[in-house]
């Protein structure tokens, strides 16, 4: 009988009978519109799936060989000061956050700087090799003894330096308020007739204004210059970093430090952080009421001679980059030219697929004020401008992950990291009235 009835039934659906005909046509039409919808989401999903496979996971992103390497995990670089050093710091950011690895991280933005560093300012510090810590790379003044209680043995030690001539203009634009040897010059011009005048080697914040890079390295900036000093200054850099890059050669410096590091491709390219607005639009601001008298940008203009005068005023940067800078092009010759020029041109090619795919308007920089997410406005300190980046809209999560990572700025994204690192503990809860603890008394 059970068999009959759905034979019947089967009939009946066959013509027609069971149920008015509109109401099959409905169900017919719903049941191809959830179809489709759910081929649609399918096929967004997967074509998702492919753009972040194509930008991040693509050879390109791996870049020409490396032959047999392991890549370096243990680094400790030396942030030097308006150098860009910012894009370098991202970098290390950028690898070590997607390996999780462990930062040597400031109690607070740097360690301890000015100061000489000392390993207790690296938070989570507890001891010589008590906790392994596999990048360092925040400001700090060197001093290689008390790194070397925090990083481990088989660590890599590499850092940058600029013209010393770059460096002194970008310094005073940057530090103007701060160093009172620049606050009392009326501009860069003035500052280089009459250093010796202004310059109190006692005073606070003034190692800005004179042999910072000499600085940087823990060494006396302060010193007279001599070619004996020089020499023995150049010596201890010599033994304590295996690679010095360049900054004027910053492609160049990362493909050097790509094959040194073992590391992929991506792990080099950049956008450039932290910089300087280059030529401010002062008489446009000054028109528009934006600029009244000592907020207008200091004066950066120099004649020959007093690029000279700066040559000499710091004498001890200025060995220090001549002489790195003949090491870092015989490291370029070894490396092969051809070789060097083929690498770069995949590099600034490759910084281009990502710019596209990252950045508003094709990834020109924009001012602080003009970066719709507050989030990721650079911290702004002196007359220059520093500028940013836009995300395009419309990434997908993985895609907009990958390329926000490449335009944190250095506060923020220490602070992401720190926050990750050390997680907060939340206080527990007290139980509700009437529950007794399960915790006895002591």
């Amino acid at each position: 009988m059970l068999f009959k009835r759905r034979a019947r039934m089967l009939r009946g659906l066959a013509c027609g009978r069971v149920g008015p005909l509109w109401m099959w046509k409905a169900l017919l039409l719903f049941g191809a519109v959830i179809f489709t919808g759910q081929l649609l989401v399918i096929i967004f999903s997967k074509s998702d799936q492919q753009v972040a496979h194509s930008v991040f996971s693509s050879p390109d992103a791996r870049g020409p060989a490396l032959g047999p390497c392991q890549p370096h995990n243990h680094i400790m670089f030396l942030k030097t000061h308006k150098t860009a050093s910012s894009t370098v710091l991202n970098m290390l950011y950028r690898f070590g956050e997607e390996r999780g690895l462990r930062f040597a991280l400031p109690l607070g933005y740097q360690l301890g700087y000015p100061l000489p560093f000392n390993a207790h300012r690296v938070k989570g510090y507890r001891g010589p090799r008590v906790v392994e810590f596999h990048i360092m790379a925040n400001h700090m003044r060197f001093q290689k003894a008390e790194v070397e209680k925090v990083m481990p043995a088989d660590t890599f030690y590499f850092s940058i330096i600029r013209d010393p001539l770059a460096l002194a203009e970008s310094s005073f634009a940057y530090y103007k308020e701060v160093a009172p040897a620049f606050r009392k010059a009326k501009g860069l011009g003035d500052f280089a007739d009459n250093a010796g005048k202004y310059y109190d080697p006692h005073a606070r914040n003034n190692h800005y204004a004179r042999n910072l890079l000499w600085f940087d390295f823990g060494l006396d900036h302060n010193a007279n210059f001599s070619e004996g000093l020089a020499r023995h200054g150049e010596a201890a850099v010599r033994r304590a970093f295996k690679l010095v890059l360049v900054s004027e050669f910053f492609d160049q410096s990362m493909i050097l430090l790509r094959h040194v590091l073992c590391w992929p491709l991506d792990a080099v390219v950049s956008f450039s952080l932290n910089a300087r607005q280059q030529k401010p639009d002062a008489f446009g601001d000054r028109r528009m009421g934006k600029i009244r008298g000592p907020k207008a940008p200091p004066d950066l203009v120099l004649t020959e001679e007093q690029r000279e005068k700066l040559r000499r005023w710091n004498a001890l940067d200025w060995h220090l980059y001549q002489a790195f800078n003949r090491t870092f092009w015989r490291e370029v010759d070894a490396f092969g030219l051809a070789r060097m020029e083929r690498e770069v041109t995949l590099l600034r090619s490759r910084r281009e697929a990502l710019a596209g795919v990252c950045l508003r308007d094709g990834g020109k920089p924009v001012e602080a004020h003009r970066i719709r997410d507050k989030t990721i406005r650079p911290y702004q300190s002196g007359f220059g401008k520093i500028l940013g980046y836009e995300l395009r809209p419309g990434l997908d999560n993985v895609t907009r992950t990958a390329c926000l990572r490449m335009i944190m700025p250095e506060i923020q994204y220490k602070d992401a990291l720190d926050a990750k690192q050390f997680p907060r503990v939340q206080a527990p809860q007290a139980p509700p009235p009437g529950q007794r603890s399960s915790v006895p008394n002591s």
